[in-house]
């Protein structure tokens, strides 16, 4: 029974083989295909004794990967060879020198780069996970190819977690939301960057993806027949002008829905472009703008567009090289439709990113978007002091932007993300012109460094020899390239500083009868509430702490054991509170708090990020300095704590909060019908048993906008309230408030 199990399972293998060599997107030599079968030979031989969680064989993962990298990123055979290899080294007795000794330096790169990221230890302190992608991201200094394995071995890893313990793969789906998807997102791999979107919500928020999925399918027929009418429209009139193309409908991720529905407070039914039109014609590369417009035009011809809804990435492509017309135009039924139109050329490189941007590159010698890109990298990771955490949280702020493209006075076209200054800009042209930034002129008018530029601004800096930056200059950007050498200058400033500090701070304490050393150092850190000792120093060196606080610390540290005992006895009181919360379970609405499988009572604050209340899903987070802190689980900040601080999270749930009252913030918008007014406080008050803390309302031109503040016992009272509102006459809309 066993050996026809071992057969099939070696069947299967061998057709996974051939599978990889016939989709793959490089035309592969007979040298290549030679390449391919040594490294999946070594990789079966090396693996044939392990088996994943699933069950099958382990040689599965590296193939899929391999299939990854070969058919969706398009790569060659060195890389497929290398996604072949990749666990090979971390998993098994073979090294990198005998990966290179059997096949080139190349592979045996690669493969070593992708073993330094598998092999950090995530869960040792709190900045371990950053400097894992910080390491990560070190490597695409040194080949991309790395990175974009690494992004195929986490979608594999994401496609096969079903057998994993519900807190792995929350933690891995973090870290995907958190760095991975943005990743493949600014490498151009959009097919990838939606599934890694996708995957993540899955494991992150199940009841929200489950609820999008099933209201998708539910939805699916309509929507295929509502494509199916405009592309018939359509069809007629590209047939006409003899246009080679073909027109697919592509349905939104359930990602990008979840997204919009929170940015616009909108439910499913609510979120308008659901899905989009794509027709990619042929062309070659003269007539290629030509018949974009010319598509362009016909669209318009049978359907209004959106004149504010017109992305034109044709003329001005998108750093990650990504290139098409997006139109937004009012279809039948009154509903939004996004029609994508692009050459083959440009969906290849939409959909294959990196590879495809090189097969057309055909040897020339202008930078790419990816390359200035590579180059921007290598100057934010030059400053090795800079913090993990802030530097992934920087570096990762910057993956996701959108983009605005200015004009320098000369008329060149400069990209940069939205949002950025005009200081931005001037660093984006050479960092010297940065550091010696003055002033800044945007279409002949003089602005503020932080003026926020748009698009089509023309932009000018005018740079002095005296000027140096300040620590003002830090709000003033939002680019990481900006920050980091605006940090570096003022660093180099503050050792100095510093090391002047510590004298006048060592001559200061000696006459207060306290010798400086590491002890002392870091009381003053903990006293001031600062980071560092060089933080400590710098504020001595510039006069920011005065002697008058020195004597405060002085006489608080011969106090110690008082304020020890203060401290005791202010902490029994929180605790008296805490036990309020708890106590014994007198009724059937199962709302309080309790922490881990064993179901702790523990102390907790509620976090003022997303305000949970009982019958939330939430999660606790052990904070440094505030104990734990309690969040809902779709918190704007959960990916973050979840990927970065995966040890310090605590299961939570809701049992019993009938003892408690708990604040919510409810904004209602509709027609400012006559006795509105009277109508929501009497279904609020009298009918729910919910005390009103604050209320705000205001009308303008016949639209009602109204804020309450309410004082609830639980989540369900909550939604009975909010149902009850919505079914008063002219009320529009209702939803609750989180703070971001």
């Amino acid at each position: 029974m066993i050996e026809i199990d071992i057969e099939k399972e070696n069947k299967a293998i061998a057709q996974e083989y051939k599978e990889l060599l016939r989709i793959s997107y490089q035309t592969l030599t007979p040298a290549d295909k030679k390449l391919i079968r040594k490294a999946f030979d070594v990789a079966v031989d090396a693996h044939k004794e392990q088996r994943r969680k699933s069950g099958e064989a382990y040689i599965f993962h590296p193939i899929a990967v391999a299939k990854i990298v070969a058919s969706e990123i398009g790569l060659g055979a060195t890389s497929i060879a290398a996604a072949l290899l990749h666990d090979v080294v971390e998993d098994t007795p073979m090294t990198v020198e005998d990966i290179e000794r059997l096949f080139n330096p190349k592979v045996a790169q690669l493969v070593e780069g992708l073993t330094k990221i598998s092999l950090v230890q995530k869960d040792l302190n709190a900045s371990m996970q950053a400097e894992n992608f910080r390491k990560m991201i070190l490597t695409l200094n040194d080949d991309v190819r790395v990175i974009l394995i690494k992004l195929a071995d986490r979608l594999h890893n994401m496609q096969t977690m079903d057998s994993m313990a519900e807190y792995k793969q929350t933690k891995i789906a973090s870290e995907t939301l958190y760095i991975y998807a943005p990743l493949a997102h600014r490498l151009g791999l959009y097919n990838i960057k939606t599934k890694l979107e996708d995957l993540g919500l899955k494991y992150t928020e199940p009841n929200v993806y489950n609820d999008i999925v099933s209201k998708i399918r539910e939805t699916k027929e309509e929507q295929d027949s509502y494509i199916k009418d405009i592309s018939d429209v359509l069809k007629k009139s590209l047939d006409v002008e003899n246009i080679d193309y073909i027109i697919k409908g592509r349905p939104k991720s359930i990602y990008s829905i979840r997204r919009k529905m929170r940015a616009q407070n909108v439910s499913f039914d609510e979120v308008y472009d659901k899905f989009a039109l794509r027709i990619v014609y042929k062309s070659d590369p003269h007539d290629e703008k030509f018949i974009a417009w010319k598509i362009y035009s016909i669209v318009t011809d049978h359907y209004r567009p959106s004149p504010s809804r017109l992305r034109d990435w044709i003329s001005s492509p998108k750093s990650t090289g990504y290139e098409a017309l997006h139109i937004t135009v009012m279809g039948p039924k009154g509903r939004w439709v996004e029609v994508q139109v692009r050459s083959e050329r440009m969906d290849e490189i939409a959909e294959k990113g990196y590879a495809a941007h090189y097969k057309y590159k055909n040897g020339a010698t202008e930078e790419s978007g990816l390359d200035t890109w590579l180059n921007l990298l290598r100057e934010a990771l030059e400053n090795p002091e800079t913090n993990a955490v802030d530097f992934v949280e920087d570096f990762k702020m910057n993956l996701y932007s959108k983009e605005i493209f200015v004009f320098t006075p000369k008329g060149e076209i400069k990209s940069l993300p939205k949002g950025a200054t005009s200081l931005d800009f001037a660093f984006s042209i050479h960092s010297e012109i940065g550091i010696k930034t003055r002033g800044t002129r945007v279409n002949g008018r003089l602005v503020p460094l932080n003026h926020e530029l748009k698009s089509g601004d023309q932009v000018e800096v005018i740079t002095s020899a005296n000027q140096k930056p300040t620590v003002n200059w830090l709000e003033y950007v939002t680019t990481s390239r900006a920050k980091n050498k605006i940090k570096n200058v003022l660093n180099e400033n503050t050792k100095k500083i510093g090391e002047e500090g510590k004298e006048l701070l060592t001559r200061k304490l000696k006459h207060l009868k306290i010798t400086l050393n590491e002890q002392v150092t870091n009381e003053l850190v903990n006293f001031f509430k600062l980071k560092t000792s060089l933080d400590l120093f710098y504020r001595v060196g510039i006069g920011a702490i005065e002697n008058q606080q020195l004597k405060d610390y002085a006489a608080q540290k011969s106090n110690t054991f008082i304020n020890f005992f203060k401290n005791k006895i202010k902490r029994n009181k929180d605790t008296t509170a805490a036990e309020d919360i708890h106590k014994p379970i007198i009724s059937s609405n199962y709302d309080m708090l309790v922490f881990g499988t064993e179901h702790d009572k523990l102390d907790y604050k509620l976090s003022q990020c997303c305000n949970p209340i009982p019958g939330d899903d939430v999660f606790g987070f052990v904070t440094i300095n505030e104990g734990i802190k309690v969040h809902k689980k779709d918190c704007p900040n959960a990916i973050g704590m979840q990927s970065n601080y995966a040890y310090r999270i605590m299961s939570a749930k809701w049992i019993d909060s009938s003892q408690e009252e708990f604040k919510a913030i409810i904004n209602i918008t509709g027609m400012d019908v006559l006795g509105l007014t009277n109508q929501l406080t009497r279904v609020i008050s009298n009918n729910m048993s919910v005390n009103i803390q604050s209320i705000s309302l205001s009308t303008d031109a016949g639209i009602f906008h109204g804020q309450i503040a309410v004082i609830v016992q639980n989540n369900t009272i909550l939604k009975k309230m909010i149902n009850a509102i919505k079914k008063i006459d002219g009320v529009d809309k209702v939803t609750r408030e989180y703070r971001t």
